[in-house]
């Protein structure tokens, strides 16, 4: 860790995590989270006014939290990054006024930065400077996304993105329909291993003209009513529905056309290598696979471990970090949250 490389301090809060994270450089030093994901699971879903309030609530404590663990004093930092978008409009707010406050009082920059290339930024501080180019599979309650990224501080391509359900809002739902608490993916996961992959659901857009018109889109609505049809007739005929089974045949369907559209879009424009972020790329089947799909097309994976995948201030700050060491221009004090800016900017 170089001491004279940028000290920069990251706020995530674009839903129901707030998360404080502090980067010198490269090296990642804190990284503070702070979930209300208790108060929103009797909803089955995020409310957005819970997790709004709940972001004003821990922002301090948590910010507190991240610098005793980094040994650092907010007089230190060299610069201060802030999820701008996209998100839950109440909840950016709250950690783009958060960040402006911070910035403006020590007199450092600030920068507002894209929550998506946030995801793909993070891999740095666990793997190193991200190859050129990259290639991102972004999954998770909001977002099935592939990226393509020549430069993450300023240049990302979006190839294809959720048409409908994205992957983990669908895994969300499936968890419901099977008696499960929120959120559904790590208990779907959990119940998958004890189950056989036995039912073979759709994968949505791989086949035909769907394949042809939307190559690299993802849509798992399809997917998600399967599954609730195939368990509702169970239960009306009166048999026991076999939940590990039905959960590992579902989480195949999603792996397999998440892993399968990723590699060949690596394929077909070049790139050597993928990465894989987003809260549901700590599925353990989807990190099994796509292994096993990389290394037969002789493509080098990168995938954070599973706590840098969800949301997290970590991701922030490192991309926060990039773009001080790049000499990107930083943010005006007029950043707005902006709960729907497009995964091509980067920086607001």
């Amino acid at each position: 860790m170089c001491p004279d490389a940028p000290l920069v301090l990251g706020i995530e809060t674009s839903c129901d995590e707030t998360g404080v994270g502090i980067v010198r450089g490269e090296a990642l030093l804190a990284d503070e989270i702070a979930s209300s994901v208790d108060e929103h699971a009797r909803f089955g879903g995020v409310v957005p006014e819970v997790a709004s309030r709940a972001h004003l609530e821990a922002m301090v404590p948590t910010i507190e939290r991240a610098c005793r663990t980094a040994g650092v004093a907010l007089r230190d930092l060299d610069a201060v990054a802030v999820t701008s978008g996209p998100g839950l409009a109440g909840a950016l707010m709250v950690g783009v006024a958060s960040a402006k406050a911070l910035a403006l009082s020590l007199g450092v920059p600030l920068y507002g930065v894209n929550h998506l290339a946030s995801h793909v930024a993070v891999d740095i501080v666990e793997h190193g400077p991200l190859p050129e180019p990259t290639l991102a599979l972004l999954v998770s309650g909001g977002h099935s996304s592939l990226l393509l990224v020549p430069d993450v501080t300023h240049d990302v391509r979006s190839l294809g993105s959720t048409i409908d359900d994205a992957a983990g809002e669908a895994f969300d739902k499936v968890a419901r329909v099977l008696g499960m608490p929120f959120p559904g993916g790590p208990h779907i996961d959990r119940a998958a291993r004890s189950g056989e992959v036995v039912l073979d659901f759709p994968r949505g857009l791989t086949t035909g003209r769907d394949m042809q018109r939307y190559r690299f889109d993802f849509s798992f609505s399809g997917l998600k009513t399967a599954v609730s049809r195939w368990v509702a007739a169970r239960e009306a005929s009166g048999e026991p529905v076999p939940v590990a089974d039905v959960a590992a045949s579902f989480q195949e369907a999603v792996v397999d056309v998440l892993t399968r559209k990723a590699v060949l879009a690596c394929r077909e424009h070049g790139v050597g290598h993928l990465q894989i972020g987003g809260g549901v790329a700590a599925n353990s089947r989807l990190r099994a696979m796509a292994a096993e799909r990389c290394e037969a097309a002789g493509i080098e994976l990168r995938v954070p471990r599973p706590g840098l995948c969800t949301d997290n201030g970590a991701m922030v700050a490192a991309l926060g970090a990039q773009m001080v060491l790049r000499g990107r221009t930083a943010s005006e004090l007029s950043l707005p949250a902006d709960s729907s800016l497009p995964v091509t900017v980067v920086q607001s």
